[in-house]
C-alpha cells in the first residue's frame, strides 16, 4: 500500500482508502468480510458518513478486532437517520444525538477527522460557521474527541471559503476527470443528470478547480476524494462523457495526481471492488496512463491537465 500524510495534521494514511456507501444493505458478516480484505490490503482509512445505525454497528464491531491505532476515520457530524431514512440535518440537538450515536455504534472514543457535512450552498455555510455546530465541533476538539476538523462538499466556491477560514484541516471533495471540466455550482443534482454533459467538449481541468488544488497544496489542507469514479459513471463506455469507460486504476491515478489529494475514498460493494482499487499500487505507468481516453474525446485537447504517470510526491508502501 502506498501512504501519504493527512495535510498538515501529519497522521499517514492509505492512498486508497474506503467510503461508507458499499456498506448499506449488508449484513455484519458482510461487512466483516470487506473490512478484512481492506486492512490485509493496507487499507487504513474510512470515511463513514452514513447514518444508519446498522451500518455504525456492523462497521463498529468490525473495526473492533483491530487496534484503535492501526485505522484513521473521518466521521461526520450533521448526518442523522429519521423514520429509516437518512437525513442531512442542522438541528443542534439532532447533531449531539446523532454524533454522540455514531461514538457509540463505532465503538470509538474519538475520531480522527470531524467532517461536518455536505455543505454546498454559502448560506448554508454561514449559518454551520456562526451558529452552534461549529463551536460544538471545536468543543469535541478541545476534548480530544475529534482530532482535527473536516468539511464535505461538491462546491469549489465553498472549499475556497473553508480553506479561508483556516479551522478546516481536510476537505472531502468531489474530484474525477468528468466533474473537473465544471464550473462551481450550489446544486450537486447537476453532477448526476446525463445533460450536463451531453455535447460538452472537454478543455481540462476547470481553472477554479485547478485553483482549489494548488491553493489547498500550498495550505497544507488535505484533499480527501469522494465520487472518485463519478457514482460510477467513469467506468461505463455508455455513460461516459468521454464515450469510452475508465478503469478504477485510471480514475484513482487521476485523483491522486492532483494536488493536495492524501486518498480515495472508494465505495466498495464486495472484495473484489476492493482488489480492483487497491491493484492500483502495483499497477504499471501504462496501466495509470488515462491520457488516451480523453483525447478520443471529439474536440478534446489537454490544456490545463498533465496525466502524471508516476507519482510526484515521496511515497511509503508496505
Amino acid at each position: 500500500m502506498e501512504y501519504r500524510i493527512l495535510g498538515r495534521i501529519g497522521i499517514k494514511v492509505s492512498a486508497i482508502g474506503i467510503g461508507g456507501g458499499g456498506f448499506e444493505n449488508k449484513s455484519y458478516a458482510e461487512c466483516e468480510v470487506i473490512i478484512d480484505c481492506a486492512i490485509n490490503e493496507g487499507i487504513n482509512f474510512l470515511d463513514i458518513y452514513n447514518s444508519n445505525p446498522v451500518v455504525r454497528s456492523n462497521v463498529g464491531k468490525a473495526l473492533n478486532k483491530y487496534p484503535r491505532s492501526s485505522f484513521v476515520i473521518e466521521g461526520h457530524l450533521c448526518s442523522t437517520w429519521d423514520d429509516g431514512q437518512y437525513r442531512r440535518t442542522r438541528d443542534f440537538n439532532e447533531v449531539v444525538n446523532a454524533f454522540e450515536d455514531f461514538l457509540i455504534r463505532m465503538q470509538v472514543d474519538y475520531v480522527d477527522v470531524g467532517m461536518i457535512h455536505y455543505v454546498d450552498d454559502q448560506k448554508d455555510f454561514d449559518n454551520i460557521f456562526n451558529g452552534e455546530i461549529i463551536k460544538y465541533a471545536n468543543e469535541l476538539k478541545g476534548k480530544g474527541i475529534i482530532k482535527s476538523l473536516g468539511i464535505s462538499t461538491h462546491n469549489p466556491d465553498i472549499a475556497f471559503r473553508a480553506v479561508e477560514i483556516g479551522m478546516i484541516d481536510v476537505i472531502l471533495f468531489s474530484i474525477n476527470p468528468a466533474y473537473d471540466m465544471l464550473p462551481a455550482s450550489e446544486d450537486v443534482d447537476i453532477l448526476f443528470e446525463e445533460s450536463t454533459f451531453k455535447n460538452r467538449i472537454y478543455e481540462g481541468i476547470d481553472r477554479k478547480r485547478d485553483k482549489l488544488y494548488q491553493t489547498c497544496q500550498n495550505s497544507g489542507v488535505a484533499l480527501t476524494v469522494m465520487k472518485g469514479y463519478a457514482a460510477g459513471v467513469l467506468l461505463s463506455d455508455k455513460e461516459s462523457p468521454f464515450e469510452k469507460a475508465l478503469t478504477p486504476i485510471q480514475c484513482l491515478h487521476y485523483c491522486l495526481t492532483r494536488p493536495a489529494v492524501a486518498s480515495v475514498m472508494v465505495g466498495v460493494k464486495n472484495t473484489n471492488e476492493v482488489l480492483a482499487a487497491t491493484a492500483y499500487v502495483t499497477a504499471s505507468n501504462k496501466e495509470k496512463d488515462y491520457s488516451e481516453v480523453l483525447q478520443m474525446h471529439q474536440g478534446v485537447h489537454l490544456a490545463g491537465i498533465v496525466c502524471i504517470v508516476d507519482i510526484v510526491r515521496p511515497v511509503q508502501k508496505r
